[in-house]
């Protein structure tokens, strides 16, 4: 399938409608400039022409004319010692971090305005990533995992790509020992889907359309780390780079870089505080399975700009989009760019801000 890109008018359009849904959630960006479309009806009978959104990438709010016509890509990425440094995370507009079994760190990717050629080292599919990726209506590609993980995903209506079925897109990396060398090719992984995808995806997050001026940049208090303990063997810590304009994130205190040796960042930290239970299943080494409840509501924080403010995050359904409010009751709005959501265990995990 062959991926197209909207024209200015067409993207317009769904960006204007898009928002308009938010509207009624309370999502719509409060500093927004506009610029309005004549109706021609409309301006016969005296009215006011309605303000238009400048378009922009839906994952990141980053704008643009050239948005692409092609849906969500998820990818689930590895994070063991033995798999760094990562193929492809430096170019995802949302990266989510959850703990799975033993404790380790695995990454759900999101890839949409940027298209690395290869993403990887890629592993299974967990309990939680439904709730991550339902609200996408995109594609997920992973390696495999028990039939009922995969029948969640389905059932989320995601579509799954998997190595272990046989689709493609998937290839062991020369050089990179087993389990630790499966990598995969975006183009082929985005040329395998379905019709019925959401393309361009729906935005995740309410985004500035004024640099510098989301809610945490504007209101939020300035720190210098953002130590984030997501289990007792996985350590995220966060500094701002104020050259790069962009939070620096390292493993424990070591500098996360990419394959090419790119240091990982992001505009935007988000951290929410969530419950995490162990399911019925185990892994080949006879750990439990952990599942990160999404769907609910709890607390954390949200980092832009080099400022940190509360907020109160909540998810009604699994196909719902995750909902940000801060101290005032207002939705929040982030900084244009990549965003990394850290899945922080509230019996097991912690984050201090320093």
């Amino acid at each position: 399938m062959n991926w197209v890109r909207t024209s200015r008018a067409v993207w317009s359009a769904t960006v204007v409608l898009g928002l308009l849904v938010l509207a009624g959630c309370g999502g719509v960006p409060a500093d927004a400039p506009t610029r309005t479309v004549p109706a021609a009806d409309d301006a016969a009978k005296g009215v006011p022409p309605s303000p238009a959104v400048p378009p922009a990438w839906p994952l990141t709010g980053v704008p643009s004319d050239d948005v692409a016509v092609r849906p969500a890509l998820a990818v689930k990425i590895e994070n063991l010692p033995q798999a760094r440094p990562q193929t492809g995370l430096d170019s995802a507009d949302i990266v989510w971090e959850e703990v799975v079994e033993g404790g380790i760190t695995r990454f759900v990717a999101v890839f949409h305005s940027k298209t690395p050629e290869t993403v990887g080292p890629i592993r299974s599919v967990r309990p939680m990533d439904p709730a991550i990726v339902a609200p996408l209506h995109g594609i997920l590609a992973y390696t495999g995992a028990q039939q009922p993980f995969i029948d969640a995903v389905d059932a989320a209506g995601v579509q799954s790509i998997i190595m272990d079925k046989g689709d493609g897109g998937f290839f062991k990396q020369r050089g990179k020992r087993a389990p630790h060398n499966i990598f995969g090719t975006t183009a082929d992984f985005w040329e395998q889907a379905d019709d019925d995808r959401t393309s361009p995806p729906p935005a995740q997050f309410g985004y500035t359309r004024v640099a510098g001026h989301g809610t945490a940049t504007t209101n939020g208090a300035p720190f210098a780390l953002l130590d984030v303990k997501l289990s007792g063997s996985s350590r995220a810590q966060w500094t701002w780079g104020a050259d790069e304009n962009a939070f620096l994130r390292s493993e424990g205190t070591t500098p996360a870089v990419s394959v090419d040796g790119v240091r990982l960042s992001a505009a935007n930290v988000v951290v929410l505080s969530v419950e995490m239970v162990n399911t019925t299943f185990k892994d080949p080494a006879g750990n439990p399975v952990p599942e990160t409840k999404l769907v609910g509501t709890g607390e954390g924080l949200v980092a832009s700009g080099g400022k940190q403010v509360a907020v109160t995050w909540s998810k009604d359904a699994v196909e719902s989009p995750l909902v940000l409010t801060g101290p005032d009751g207002a939705p929040v709005l982030l900084e244009q760019g990549a965003t990394w959501v850290e899945l922080v265990p509230g019996g097991s995990g912690s984050y201090t801000v320093s």
